[in-house]
């Protein structure tokens, strides 16, 4: 039944336009992008390698850069495809046929949730076209590749929780949209809040940017990855509740 849901939210987000085209936006805007830092690359910064004390290579000039930027891009994107999901059946009267269905809640929240995450998978799945293509012309580094592309996934798959939440709290999918986008530029601009000290605990802690660090430089950390898995289960789990108590009510 999970499966069902969540292949039921699938099937939906692409029936309508507005998937088609988040992913054409994206790709316009990382096109130029890696189209322009490419050619930067290939006149200015490969004649001049002897320069520089550590070659840089493509994955390191052109393929980080614009995973960074697709990073940003996916915290727009997110709360885009994430608002429909509980709000609408609210809207429509839908979500009582959910909470009579002989399933529990948990079981309809990870549903939609893979739902979700599948839309997003697909958005990334896309996108790497681009790095991709770089093979014709050289080498990648497919270490640092794809640990900048778990480290995206990672903090799209947060996100995605995040907005499943938020769209379980209203039957308007707008309000849904700014509540989600909101909490997400404050989680990822808490990295700013650094403290002076280097050991303890400071709010850059919780940044959703910081933990997504490491693994843009290459480097895999059990730490930063157990910080999103946690920040994902949490907001399931309130996800979880939050119909629960719904349900409860009707």
């Amino acid at each position: 039944m999970i499966f069902t849901i969540a292949a039921r939210e699938l099937r939906t987000a692409f029936l309508s336009p507005i998937a088609w085209l988040l992913i054409g936006v994206i790709q316009l805007i990382l096109g130029f992008m890696t189209g322009f830092n490419f050619q930067t690359y290939i006149e200015q910064v490969q004649p001049q390698q002897h320069l520089y004390k550590t070659a840089l290579g493509i994955t390191d000039f052109v393929v980080v850069p614009q995973n960074g930027v697709l990073a940003f891009l996916m915290i727009f994107t997110i709360p885009l495809i994430s608002m429909r999901v509980f709000s609408m059946e609210r809207k429509n009267k839908t979500l009582t046929l959910l909470f009579s269905a002989p399933i529990s809640m948990t079981e309809i929240v990870i549903g939609k949730y893979l739902g979700l995450l599948a839309i997003v998978l697909v958005m990334l799945a896309v996108v790497t076209i681009f790095p991709l293509s770089f093979l014709f012309f050289g080498t990648l580094d497919f270490g640092l590749f794809f640990s900048s592309l778990l480290g995206i996934t990672l903090l799209s798959a947060t996100c995605a929780a995040i907005g499943l939440y938020f769209s379980s709290l209203t039957d308007n999918p707008i309000i849904s949209a700014i509540l989600t986008f909101f909490t997400i530029i404050l989680l990822w601009f808490m990295s700013v809040m650094r403290g002076d000290s280097a050991e303890g605990f400071s709010l850059a802690d919780l940044s959703l940017s910081t933990h997504l660090e490491a693994f843009q430089r290459g480097l895999f950390s059990s730490h930063d990855f157990i910080y999103y898995l946690l920040f994902i289960a949490a907001f399931l789990t309130l996800t979880v509740k939050r119909l629960d108590s719904d349900r409860l009510q009707h």
